[in-house]
């Protein structure tokens, strides 16, 4: 088992220097943006996301962008460069937050499980390496292309899916490719471990709204400051098999018919 470290999440000022740097030299060099995607391998959408600070590179990216640039990862992310700037040595930055996952033998990445007990936990350990390598992990060979995780929800606010039902999440590298109707496995500083549908899109207001398909919760926004990471929901594992839909009983007709006079209250007051 080892650890390999995927990607750099930096705070907010290392995101604004990577993305003014990627613009500074991608014109100095008389690039554009497709151009400069094609020498990379990636789409031009993502070099757009990465100069308007809505996505972060993947670490092994980032190391090609500094390499094509002729410049060090440290300096990358740590120097506002222009025509004056001049190149000088440096320690590795001390407050990055790293993104790791584990690799079994033949390099193929681990799908870590963050169980129930250990969501709390997640919120501090998640971008530690030896958080990460503790949690419970196994491999699903239909799932090859991007990081995945898996996380066991709480609660029937998703229901069908049951309390205990595992998510299998696929990192979400840009948040401006949420698309709306879809579930996301949510990491936030506030709500910590969530699986939800989310309304609308991110980049709109730097909010998500996110709604539980059980109609008694009522949706909610949620500030993208507080939001660590996003994982697209791709599947799940639940020992419960799926139930015919029941018929309709007084006791739900009554709660349905409350939810929709709540909605409607609120329309009203808006």
């Amino acid at each position: 088992m080892s650890i390999k470290l995927l990607i750099i999440l930096a705070n907010a000022n290392f995101m604004t220097i990577i993305s003014a740097n990627i613009k500074f030299f991608r014109k100095k060099k008389g690039l554009t943006q497709q151009q400069f995607a094609d020498q990379m391998g990636i789409k031009r959408s993502l070099v757009g996301a990465y100069e308007e600070e809505r996505a972060e590179p993947k670490y092994d990216l980032l190391k090609n962008i500094a390499s094509f640039f002729e410049v060090t990862v440290d300096d990358f992310i740590n120097e506002e460069i222009n025509e004056k700037w001049v190149p000088k040595p440096k320690g590795n930055p001390a407050n990055l937050r790293i993104l790791s996952i584990s690799v079994d033998k033949e390099d193929n990445e681990n799908i870590e499980l963050v169980p129930l007990k250990a969501s709390a936990g997640y919120l501090n350990g998640y971008a530690d390496p030896e958080f990460v390598a503790a949690l419970p992990k196994f491999y699903l060979p239909m799932f090859k292309q991007g990081t995945y995780r898996a996380f066991e929800i709480k609660g029937d606010s998703m229901l069908p899916l049951v309390s205990g039902t595992t998510i299998i999440g696929e990192y979400l590298e840009n948040w401006g490719d949420i698309k709306s109707g879809e579930t996301y496995v949510i990491i936030s500083k506030n709500d910590g471990v969530v699986y939800k549908r989310v309304s609308g899109k991110f980049k709109e207001q730097k909010k998500l709204k996110l709604v539980s398909d059980n109609p008694v919760y009522e949706p909610y926004e949620i500030n993208g400051e507080d939001i660590l990471e996003i994982w697209k929901a791709k599947g799940y594992i639940s020992t419960h098999l799926p139930l015919p839909t029941p018929e309709p009983t007084m006791e739900s007709l009554t709660t349905m018919m409350a939810q929709m006079q709540r909605s409607i209250s609120n329309l009203q007051a808006k």
